[in-house]
C-alpha cells in the first residue's frame, strides 16, 4: 500500500504534514482533493479506514458548514456524505493513509503514528523540536 495524503497546498497544516512525510524519505501519493476530489466511496472508505463517522471528516470551519446546517445532529450520514462529495472543501484535511493505518492529521505532527520510526530531532508544526516516544 502506497502513503496517501489528501492535501490542500493552502492548509499549513497540510504543508507541514507533507513536509514530516517526507522527512521520512517517503514520497507520498498526493491527492489536492479540491482539484480532484475523492467520490462517494472513497471518502466513505476512508471515514471506514479511519473507524470514524462521517462527520469527524467534516470540517466545520468556513461559512459553508453554517451555510449548509451540517452541524445538525440530526443529519444522516448520507446527507453528510452528499455534502461532502457536492462541495469538497468540506473535507478535513489533510488526511493520510500508510500501511499503519489512516487518520485525520491535526496537529501536523499526528502523522508521526503512521510512519516508520525515524533517527534524528524532527519539527513539529510550530517548529518545535519533538521527540516522540518510541523515536531515537
Amino acid at each position: 500500500m502506497d502513503t496517501i495524503i489528501y492535501h490542500n497546498p493552502a492548509c499549513g497544516t497540510s504543508r507541514n504534514t507533507l513536509a514530516l512525510i517526507r522527512a521520512a524519505g517517503i514520497e507520498p501519493v498526493v491527492v489536492e482533493y479540491l482539484k480532484t476530489p475523492p467520490d462517494r466511496e472513497a471518502i466513505r472508505a476512508l471515514a471506514g479506514a479511519m473507524g470514524q463517522p462521517l462527520r469527524a471528516l467534516l470540517r466545520e470551519k468556513g461559512a459553508l458548514f453554517t451555510e449548509l446546517g451540517l452541524g445538525d445532529p440530526a443529519l444522516s450520514e448520507e446527507q453528510i456524505l452528499d455534502a461532502i462529495a457536492a462541495h469538497p472543501v468540506l473535507l478535513n484535511r489533510p488526511i493520510v493513509a500508510t500501511p499503519l493505518g489512516t487518520r485525520l492529521c491535526r496537529p501536523s505532527e499526528t502523522v508521526l503514528a503512521l510512519l516508520p520510526p525515524q533517527s534524528g530531532r524532527i519539527s513539529g508544526e510550530d517548529g518545535e523540536d519533538l521527540d516522540p516516544p518510541g523515536r531515537a
